[in-house]
C-alpha cells in the first residue's frame, strides 16, 4: 500500500459541488480544482443529483382534491 488515505467527502459538499456544475458558470475542472475533487467526481456528482430530484418531483407531483380545501372554506365562512 502506497499510505495514502481515501478522501471521503461530506453530502453537504457533494451537494455544492453538484448545484455549482448545474450552475454551469464555471468549467468542471476549475470547480474541481476549487474544492479538491477530481472533475470526474464532479461530473458523477451533478449526474446523480438531477436524477434524484427529478425522482423526487415525481413523487411530490400528486394531485390535489378539493376535499383537502373544505376546511378552510368552512374556517372562512365561519
Amino acid at each position: 500500500m502506497s499510505g495514502t488515505k481515501r478522501k471521503n467527502f461530506t453530502g453537504n459538499l457533494k451537494a455544492k459541488v453538484a448545484l455549482e456544475a448545474i450552475r454551469g458558470i464555471k468549467a468542471v475542472n476549475g470547480i474541481g480544482r476549487e474544492f479538491g475533487v477530481h472533475p470526474t467526481e464532479v461530473g458523477l456528482w451533478k449526474k446523480e443529483l438531477q436524477e434524484q430530484a427529478s425522482q423526487r418531483l415525481k413523487q411530490q407531483a400528486v394531485p390535489w382534491k378539493m376535499d383537502s380545501l373544505r376546511p378552510f372554506y368552512f374556517i372562512r365562512s365561519i
